[in-house]
């Protein structure tokens, strides 16, 4: 009995781990389930319900094939499971509510541009990559080089339609982030006369502080053809540049999300001429 009690906690331990394993190898379907939400539409559809809907009212209004109605409901399960959506039980079946998740989908707030950028296949297709990555000498290409031959940020340089996938994604996440930013931390630009914003694409991050604070004097630093494709008509003067070459002289430097996505070594750093 006493070895038979010993073999079934080995067996045990051998099933959590085959779960663990199935659980991390199919992860990807969360954000690809999410991804396919936002090609439907599907919370623009609940939205349109006025928050919640059934899967008939859901059909009626996202961009959805008519063959492909019976699989939709294992794809919501899918999407209320990972909490993108909440459901419910009432006398016409399941019904779909959004969460704050799915709220920022639709509306003054809507993220899906961002969305669209972190889950597109230029962005994602590289992780299928990071094991051949492990075995290259260093110096070696980053991870997004290795997989389209340029950079994440020269890819933007040469690719058109990337560019705007790029530069339409950060400016929706600096509309929804920088209003809770100067309402909670504020403080931190009083007092300021002048800021340059690093990397700051189009200029959604410094055209809201402009907008919170006249006083201060905004500015944007970006490449060449980032600068190029800038909104004209802003408050915000835009200026094209290398960061890692110069950075205009100014009261305070504002860096969101460009340092996470260049990889940053010592030297390039110490070369940074601050004017």
């Amino acid at each position: 009995m006493a070895l038979n009690l010993e073999q079934h906690i080995l067996d045990q331990g051998l099933l959590d781990g085959q779960l663990e394993l199935w659980h991390n190898t199919f992860s990807h379907i969360k954000s690809m389930a999410l991804k396919s939400a936002l090609d439907l539409g599907i919370a623009d559809a609940i939205h349109h319900q006025g928050g919640a809907a059934t899967l008939p009212q859901i059909v009626a209004k996202a961009t959805l094939h008519p063959s492909k109605i019976s699989c939709l409901r294992r794809l919501m399960r899918v999407l209320t499971v990972s909490g993108i959506f909440a459901t419910e039980h009432s006398d016409d079946g399941a019904v779909y509510a959004l969460t704050p998740a799915s709220r920022l989908l639709v509306g003054s707030a809507n993220m899906v541009p961002i969305m669209n950028m972190l889950l597109h296949p230029i962005l994602v297709s590289p992780f299928s990559d990071l094991g051949t990555w492990f075995q290259h000498a260093s110096p070696d290409p980053d991870l997004f080089k290795l997989k389209h031959g340029k950079t994440f940020w020269e890819l933007a340089g040469h690719d058109p339609s990337y560019n705007t996938l790029l530069n339409d994604g950060m400016a929706s996440d600096s509309r929804f982030l920088m209003d809770i930013a100067i309402r909670e931390c504020g403080g931190v630009f009083q007092g300021i006369g002048s800021l340059v914003d690093v990397g700051g694409g189009h200029g959604g991050a410094a055209q809201a502080i402009a907008k919170a604070f006249p006083d201060v004097k905004c500015s944007v630093m970006d490449l060449d053809h980032v600068v190029a494709k800038a909104p004209s008509g802003t408050a915000v003067e835009y200026i094209a540049g290398d960061m890692f070459e110069s950075v205009p002289p100014a009261d305070a430097v504002f860096l969101k999300d460009c340092l996470r996505e260049i990889p940053l070594t010592t030297s390039s750093l110490s070369s940074i001429n601050l004017g």
